[in-house]
């Protein structure tokens, strides 16, 4: 009794999964949907590729704009890219003006300040009173550099893993360094050089 259950069971899924297939197989859906999803991915591919071509000329533009700025070529021999280079020019100015890194922090909103309201109240956190879009351009610089630069992976790795820092810890501290070297060859008229810039185990060594 049991197996002619299963058996007339299995006929009857069996009946309407077919019947469901052949359905499916007739229905307009099949051809209309997959045309459809094919014309909304050549419009997607076509929208990408005018947005790259928009952006490879805003960047060439970008470029004959350093060209005539020196501070542009000594913020690259850190091995910054020009849309960074151009929006923390664009945020700072003459970078002359500035004696100490510090105040290059403080114009960003990246130096600390005691929290006034909140959960925070009393705390020590970064003000964020300052140019947001430098503040950006500065944190993506150095996330650049920490991935890109030997010298500051190993002050990400220093922090991290010798003074125990947490990640991001690690990176506004870094933050820090990126702000006085900016600073100091702005000032001393010179490009970057990875030898002054000793991590600090290789300075115990």
């Amino acid at each position: 009794m049991a197996e002619a259950y299963e058996a007339s069971w299995w006929l009857y899924r069996h009946a309407k999964s077919s019947t469901a297939y052949c359905t499916a197989k007739q229905s307009i859906g099949d051809t209309t949907a997959l045309l459809e999803a094919k014309q909304d991915l050549r419009r997607l591919l076509e929208e990408f590729e005018r947005i790259i071509e928009v952006l490879d000329t805003i960047e060439k533009d970008i470029e004959v704009l350093l060209s005539g700025i020196p501070m542009a070529n000594q913020l690259r021999s850190i091995g910054l890219g020009s849309i960074c280079i151009a929006a923390i020019l664009s945020g700072t100015g003459d970078l002359r003006q500035y004696d100490h890194g510090r105040q290059l922090l403080r114009k960003a909103g990246l130096n600390l300040a005691e929290s006034t309201s909140g959960k925070r109240k009393g705390q020590i956190v970064l003000s964020k009173r300052g140019d947001a879009t430098l503040r950006k351009y500065l944190y993506l610089a150095t996330l650049q550099l920490i991935g890109n630069n030997p010298v500051f992976q190993q002050l990400h790795q220093y922090n991290v893993q010798i003074k125990k820092m947490k990640k991001q810890q690690s990176v506004f501290k870094v933050i820090g360094k990126l702000a006085r070297i900016i600073v100091g060859i702005a000032n001393r008229g010179e490009v970057f050089s990875s030898n002054r810039v000793v991590p600090p185990y290789n300075q115990a060594a």
